[in-house]
């Protein structure tokens, strides 16, 4: 079954803040591919999209939030029956208080 991958704009928001945090301190190419590589990891949901474990940091909130995982951060999802759709609401830098995590919209 082919699912259509959403991005809110709240995780749009934290990929551009990703991007620009590399770019700023590492290189332009160097945060290019780190987007690249988020965005192709959360698109593997379009077939798959019960893949990834349940965030238990969030198992209070009515969706059941899924995560993957692509080098240090987490891809914050649920699949959204109603819409027949993936959403991607956060991405997320692990090495961060786990409990900022409650911050997404």
């Amino acid at each position: 079954m082919v699912t259509e991958v959403f991005w809110t704009d709240f995780a749009k928001s934290e990929l551009k803040n990703i991007f620009n945090y590399y770019k700023l301190r590492v290189s332009s190419k160097v945060a290019h591919n780190l987007i690249e590589g988020i965005v192709n990891k959360a698109n593997s949901l379009d077939f798959q999209f019960k893949i990834g474990q349940k965030e238990d940091s969030l198992l209070e909130r009515k969706e059941e939030f899924r995560y993957l995982i692509y080098k240090s951060y987490k891809i914050i999802n649920w699949f959204n029956q109603d819409k027949s759709r993936v959403e991607i609401t956060d991405v997320f830098d692990v090495r961060q208080n786990p409990l900022k995590l409650k911050r997404q919209k």
